[in-house]
């Protein structure tokens, strides 16, 4: 049974999605979510198509253009597509379209670092203003306790994890910030993989999570 998403990404981001300001990272996280929610790819969708009319009904919006522009927009849509290599998408893994793109494949493909208590990561690479990594924590573990110095989304891809916030299973975003302080364990039923992106490195209390922070790059 496929389980129903109940946490979602905010309007604030969908519309910095929509208009571009978002880091790599974060819209990769987006790209991600609305491949799998129905309600925020809607969203999505109408904060774009709000945009375009914005920019539509903007006065000093009108550009001359030459005589000849639509017959050379005619003429590069005849010509097709540039080449493109990509690899091919796998319709049965739990990981979505956007990031088997970033990965180049399926869960297999991943290539996992343990980060110590059988935590494993995979950091994506996307640009320097955010970072994104794949987590698995294997189930019933716990994930450090940490805060937020930044920004902090949490996607699940498979499993689930409750915190003092909530429960997240597939398709779920937790969107943590200085406010939350958290301790995630991952459901003991399943192992759990998710996608986490970050703007600024969290904030861990113990001596070794701070310690393996400098080499997790967390």
């Amino acid at each position: 049974m496929e389980h129903e998403i109940k946490h979602h990404l905010t309007d604030d981001v969908l519309m910095g999605y929509a208009a571009g300001t978002l880091p790599e990272a974060f819209n990769l996280m987006v790209a991600t979510h609305v491949s799998l929610c129905d309600t925020c790819r809607a969203r999505a969708e109408s904060f774009d198509a709000l945009g375009g009319e914005v920019m539509a009904q903007t006065p000093g919006n009108d550009v001359a253009m030459d005589t000849d522009s639509f017959a050379a927009t005619m003429s590069l849509i005849a010509g097709g597509a540039p080449d493109e290599i990509r690899m091919p998408r796998d319709a049965g893994s739990i990981l979505p379209g956007p990031l088997q793109d970033y990965v180049g494949g399926g869960v297999d493909a991943v290539k996992w670092r343990s980060v110590g208590m059988g935590v494993k990561q995979a950091i994506l690479p996307t640009s320097r203003d955010a970072s994104a990594r794949l987590l698995f924590i294997p189930a019933g573990a716990a994930m450090p306790d940490h805060g937020h110095k930044g920004t902090e989304m949490t996607m699940v891809l498979q499993g689930a994890f409750q915190d003092e916030d909530d429960y997240f299973a597939r398709g779920d975003v937790e969107i943590a910030d200085s406010d939350l302080h958290h301790t995630p364990v991952a459901d003991i039923h399943e192992d759990c993989i998710c996608l986490a992106v970050t703007d600024a490195p969290l904030e861990f209390q113990g001596l070794l999570p701070k310690i393996a922070q400098r080499f997790a790059r967390i």
